[in-house]
């Protein structure tokens, strides 16, 4: 089953539906100041649809584990989006502000376990020593919707209302889901073994490398919540600025993930320490010239790449460490990184409320990456590819 190029309808299929998923669950935050304002909320009340969406990820990485472990990757994969798409038509119909943040809960789900199956179909699919490379190639969908989803998203919302962004994206769910349906091969039912093993997990690596995909995700989503208040409010960036600014960032995400697959399929060591000291460095030049415009626009783009380069040597490492665990652990891993991205969404609203200020808030990514630096040196380094696991 495996395919010779990266470039197959099979993969591009599994990267339509990531950038489904990714659009719906980042877009709220070029949103936050619309959806604020017509739902009589505060932002950081706003802020709080982040780590609604995050929590449910993280309540449904465990429950769907198991039972997607059961299923053929390509049934699951249909089921998942189709339940994605209804999910984002009732945050758009939600009527008030209780219901939309219940409606992103239930939503995302389905996240955790549409990139832990689509993460594996897609090294299944691959030769050996590309397994990484078409991991990345899944999670670009997911970049891909920062480059395109998030400000396009942004600009429908405030030139219309933000619930037609929300109509706009499960519009997208469902031609994903055609795509998926048309293009994906038939796959077996996984071994019997494999289904919610996990053994796996609780080794030491394995938890390990969850803590560092949990704090990395905090110390991004500690300041990335509140970009685009960041932006206009201490930066003096117009709306339209500000999106481009949005546009800036989702490409760097989409190289530096592109990066982190072609390191990790080199086995690089301290890919990760690098990534998380590039990132400090970035939110420490935001803090210093936020209000130097090329400046800003050029620590964003950096902070992007330096920002997705780590996911793919982190979800490979997890699924090398986790051995029979690994369809569980890719999909954990997801429910890892929201975990933090609801943490740090929290954080990132507690520091506002306690008026350290917008402006200093970049400071609050620097104190958690520092940390972050020092958690990641002592993990496990990926095993050359001609060692590595076999997924099927």
């Amino acid at each position: 089953m495996h395919l010779g190029t990266l470039l197959s309808l099979p993969l591009l299929a599994l990267a339509l539906g990531g950038f489904v998923v990714g659009s719906s669950e980042f877009i709220i935050m070029g949103l936050l100041p619309e959806v604020a304002g017509d739902l009589g909320v505060s932002l950081a009340d706003a802020g709080l649809l982040v780590s609604a969406y995050a929590m449910g990820v993280v309540i449904g990485a465990p429950l769907l584990g198991p039972l997607l472990g059961r299923l053929p990757r390509k049934q699951a994969l249909l089921w998942l989006m189709g339940a994605y798409s209804l999910g984002n038509l009732g945050c758009a119909l939600a009527p008030d502000y209780a219901w939309l943040l219940a409606i992103r809960m239930l939503t995302a789900i389905s996240h955790a376990g549409f990139f832990g199956c689509a993460t594996l179909l897609a090294a299944e699919l691959a030769p050996l020593h590309r397994r990484a490379s078409a991991m990345a190639l899944v999670l670009s969908g997911l970049t891909i919707a920062n480059v395109l989803g998030v400000p396009l998203g942004a600009w429908l919302g405030q030139a219309t209302s933000w619930r037609m962004t929300f109509f706009a994206v499960a519009g997208f769910g469902l031609l994903a889901l055609l795509a998926q349906a048309l293009w994906l091969p038939r796959t077996p039912v996984p071994p019997r073994g494999e289904a919610g093993a996990w053994s796996g997990i609780l080794r030491r690596p394995v938890l390990h490398a969850l803590l560092v995909c949990c704090l990395s995700s905090v110390a991004l989503f500690g300041v990335f919540t509140y970009i685009s208040p960041l932006l206009r409010n201490v930066g003096g960036f117009s709306a339209s600025l500000s999106n481009g600014a949005l546009l800036l960032f989702g490409i760097g995400l989409t190289l530096g993930n592109l990066l982190g697959g072609r390191l990790a399929d080199k086995g690089m060591r301290f890919a990760l320490p690098l990534a998380f000291a590039a990132s400090t460095l970035c939110l420490l030049g935001l803090y210093l010239f936020m209000e130097v415009t090329p400046v800003v626009l050029t620590l964003l783009f950096a902070w992007g790449v330096a920002s997705f380069a780590i996911s793919s040597p982190l979800q490979l490492l997890l699924v090398e460490q986790a051995g029979e665990s690994a369809s569980l652990a890719a999909t954990l891993s997801h429910a890892a990184f929201n975990l933090g991205n609801a943490s740090g969404a929290y954080f990132g609203g507690l520091w506002l409320s306690v008026n350290l200020g917008l402006a200093n808030l970049p400071l609050l990514g620097v104190g958690l990456l520092a940390m972050v630096i020092l958690v990641s040196l002592p993990l496990p380094r990926l095993r050359a590819t001609r060692e590595r696991f076999e997924l099927k």
